[in-house]
Parts: structure tokens; C-alpha cells; sequence
């Protein structure tokens, strides 16, 4: 392993070795200086798929473990990456954290907003400890995402109007007939929202500042024996005036494209499938948003901007997806070995799930539902539930 000189290599275990561990080994091995010495997982052939990745990409093979804490009682390990489904996430945190490890949690943070909370303590208790929790949201590095978000955070956009963002993908029937737990209120937590747009919501609610209010509609329109949607529109009001559509589907036949489209009253930006497709501005707006009537507001300037490896239509390489968590990853090794707040924290993994909850809970209700509510546990013992081709099933 290619162990960077100027800092000893920190040591990692990773609980859960579905195909997502894929992603966290390979960007590890990219890294050169996180060492994953041990794999937890009850399903030994999974573990053991894993184990031989790490030794493909150039690592000792790990230790297989069924439950962390004997892994953490035999390998103490400086993170702790925990990739299980997502409704297992909280009881993980907390024993890694105890046990004095960082924590990485693969999106989302949980399906459960109480619980959510409960970790969230749980990483304020351990930053006085020195140790970081973090949430993977790895498309804010995404070059393009950094860019919309300094533009429409800096004022350059002007004062934001309104945002578009779309997730429409498709899911086959043998996706969800592929795990028990996919489809489920219990630990797949919501379908389409939940599962394939949360890292958008993401994106949405870091572009746009914080959220107010949702109003949303979901359905499950063309899949069998799930109890979640497959499809959901939702609009959002913001703190700031601002207002948004999101849509989101696995109904989306044979799979489009994820774009997000940020407005303003001195600019537009637009990302489709992580690249810049478009982005004008007026340049430096005033404190009311105005325009620099010197400059050409209509221009698109996306390639000035980024790479062109990173604008939209550019070839993706084979490493696409893990160039995104090493991007996190390179966050989060410099706050641990640092003691820094992480780009990502917990509590903005919480806002996100918040306004997911409040897209079911809109859509269960009938009615605008508030986010501060959803927070502040308001709806904590609300069922939710989706309408499933004239069944409906509860959560």
C-alpha cells in the first residue's frame, strides 16, 4: 500500500459488505493512507467477497467479524464506516463511538428522524472527544456542486428565486426482490425519496439554504410487493422566499438523468449527472441582486469554470463513483488527523432527512407539513404511508 510519508495510516473496519463497500475500499486504496483491517458482516460470503477486493487493490486481507463489537474489542480502529442498511445505522454509531472511533455513515443518516436525533447527540458528545461522525454526501465536492453552491451562497446568483431537481431513474422488480429490507418503512426508510434522491435533497437544501415548509404527492406506480413509493413530486418553500420542485422516481423507464437547476436574479446554474451543463451570471450583484448591466447575463460560462472532464457530456471514467467518496474521504481523513468540524456534519444529514420525512408526512397528511415540526418531533409517532396501486401500506 502507497502509505503517504508525512502521517502514520489510519486503520478502518467496515460494517456491511453489500456492493457500497466497493466504493469506500477502492477510494481507500486511492487514498494510500487508510488500512481496512477488518469487515464486519453476518452473511460470511459477503464479508468475504469484500475481504478479497482489499486484497486486490493492495491490501493485507482483513479480519471477518459478525458483530462490531468483537471486532472493536480484537482491532480497535481509528473509522469506523458503516454501510448497513440504513434503519441498523444509529445502534452502530454509537457502539463505534464508544468504543473511541471516528464514524463514516453511508447516506442517509437513518430512516428514523428520532433516532437521527439520537445520533446527532451522539457526534456533538464525541466532537468534545475529539472524534469525528460524518455523513456520506459526496456530491457536494463534486467540482460542479462547488461551484453552484459558492455562486448561490457568495450572492453572485443574485437573490435566489427558485430550483428544480430530478431524480428519474429506473429500478427493476429484481432490485427490490434482490434484499428483504429494500422497499421496507423499516429499514429501507421510503423508496425513491428516501433511497435515490436523499443525496439531492441534499444538494437542494445546501444550495438553497434552509428549508420551511413541503407539500408533496408520492405513489408506487410500477413496481409489486414494496410498501414505498416509486414516484414522488414535492414542492419546497425556503427560509430566504425561494420555492422548488423536486421529483423523483425508479419508474423512469430505462433511466434518465439526475439535474438540479438553480435560479436567481442574477443567474442560472444547472448540473446534470454531477457536471456543469450551464451556468450564467450577471457577475458581483449588489446587496438587492441586481446585475452588473456591464456583463452579458445570458453567456454560458460552465467551461470556465470547471474541468472539462466535468462538464456535462463528458465521458465519466470507470471510477466515476469513487472519485466522489475519495473526494469526502479527503475531507474527512484531514478532520480527523486535524480535530476540524467535517464539510458534512450530522446535523445537516438530519436537516436532509427531515425534509424527506416531510415529504411522506406532506403526502400521508394532505397538507403543507413544516420542517422545524419534523425536527422538533411534532410528527414522531405520525404513520406514513404511500399509495400502492389502490392498497395502501403503513409505516
Amino acid at each position: 500500500m502507497n502509505t503517504l510519508a508525512s502521517e502514520p495510516a489510519l486503520t478502518a473496519a467496515i460494517v456491511g459488505c453489500g456492493v457500497i463497500a466497493d466504493n469506500h475500499v477502492r477510494a481507500f486504496a486511492a487514498r494510500g493512507d487508510v488500512e481496512i483491517v477488518a469487515l464486519v458482516d453476518p452473511v460470511t460470503s459477503a464479508a468475504e467477497r469484500v475481504a478479497s477486493l482489499v486484497e486486490e487493490v493492495g491490501m493485507p486481507r482483513p479480519a471477518l467479524f459478525a458483530d462490531l463489537g468483537e471486532a472493536l474489542a480484537e482491532h480497535p480502529v481509528d473509522i469506523v464506516v458503516v454501510l448497513t442498511p440504513s434503519g441498523l445505522h444509529v445502534r452502530l454509531a454509537e457502539t463505534a463511538l464508544n468504543a473511541g472511533s471516528n464514524v463514516v455513515i453511508e447516506k442517509p443518516l437513518d430512516v428514523s428522524v428520532p433516532r437521527a436525533r439520537r445520533i446527532r447527540e451522539l457526534a456533538d458528545e464525541a466532537a468534545e472527544r475529539g472524534l469525528v461522525a460524518t455523513v456520506i454526501s459526496q456530491h457536494r465536492f463534486d467540482p460542479a456542486s462547488v461551484v453552484v453552491a459558492r455562486a448561490a451562497h457568495s450572492g453572485e446568483l443574485g437573490v435566489l428565486t427558485s430550483a428544480v431537481a430530478s431524480v428519474a431513474w429506473w429500478r427493476t422488480q429484481e432490485y427490490y426482490d434482490s434484499g428483504q429490507w429494500r422497499g421496507t418503512w423499516e429499514l429501507d426508510g421510503g423508496g425513491a425519496v428516501m433511497n435515490q434522491g436523499v443525496h439531492t435533497v441534499d444538494l437542494l437544501v445546501w444550495f438553497m439554504g434552509r428549508p420551511v415548509a413541503v407539500y408533496a404527492h408520492t405513489a408506487r406506480l410500477a413496481h409489486e410487493r414494496i410498501e414505498v413509493e416509486d414516484t414522488a413530486v414535492a414542492t419546497l418553500r425556503f427560509e430566504n422566499g425561494a420555492v422548488a420542485v423536486l421529483h423523483a422516481t425508479t419508474a423512469a423507464y430505462p433511466g434518465l438523468t439526475v439535474r438540479v437547476q438553480v435560479h436567481g436574479s442574477n443567474g442560472s446554474a444547472v448540473i446534470e449527472n454531477d457536471q456543469l451543463a450551464y451556468f450564467a451570471s450577471g457577475g458581483a450583484a449588489d446587496a438587492a441582486g441586481n446585475a452588473d448591466p456591464t456583463r452579458s447575463t445570458g453567456e454560458n460560462r460552465a467551461a470556465d469554470l470547471v474541468d472539462a472532464s466535468e462538464l456535462y457530456g463528458s465521458p465519466r471514467g470507470a471510477d466515476a463513483f469513487v472519485v466522489g467518496h475519495r473526494r469526502q474521504y479527503d475531507d474527512i481523513v484531514d478532520a480527523i488527523r486535524t480535530h476540524r468540524t467535517p464539510g458534512v456534519t450530522v446535523a445537516d444529514a438530519l436537516l436532509s432527512l427531515a425534509v424527506v420525512r416531510a415529504v411522506y408526512l406532506s403526502a400521508t397528511l394532505g397538507r403543507e407539513v413544516l420542517v422545524d415540526d419534523v425536527l422538533d418531533g411534532v410528527y414522531d409517532d405520525q404513520d406514513v404511508h404511500t399509495e400502492l396501486a389502490n392498497v395502501e401500506a403503513t409505516a
